[in-house]
């Protein structure tokens, strides 16, 4: 059996990625009790929860309504909309529009693109050393 997605090579559920990362022993996060630091915008607000292991980071982040990234990003990451809307600009003028229940995934390097919400968004954003593009 095969995982198929558009755009997404396939890979045999037997057969494990090639990926390099530190062992990380199971436990829970509650994010009530990680702090939320401020990342101001071109326009508007971004809070940051952050967790970071040895390769990993796992981001919680909440835009403001308004919110338009100060910068375009070339790191690759896994995008999970929690709550609302939010539109992923790419440099190349294509805009992609997620909503609640719908992610993205990009590696290291492969787009330039920046968030913008209209209405504010939470996000769970994950991204570390296995989105290097190689």
């Amino acid at each position: 059996m095969q995982t198929v997605s558009k755009n997404l090579a396939l890979v045999p559920n037997n057969e494990k990625p090639n990926i390099k990362m530190s062992s990380i022993s199971f436990q829970s996060i509650n994010w009530d009790n990680i702090p939320k630091i401020e990342h101001t915008g071109e326009t508007g607000t971004a809070f940051w929860q952050t967790i970071q292991f040895d390769g990993l980071r796992i981001r919680m982040v909440e835009y403001t309504a308004g919110y338009l990234a100060d910068h375009w990003c070339e790191k690759g990451h896994i995008v999970h909309c929690l709550e609302g809307e939010f539109a992923s600009e790419l440099k190349n003028d294509e805009t992609i529009i997620l909503c609640t229940g719908m992610s993205y995934v990009v590696s290291d390097n492969l787009s330039s693109h920046r968030s913008y919400s209209k209405s504010g968004v939470k996000l769970l954003i994950i991204d570390g050393d296995f989105l290097k593009n190689s």
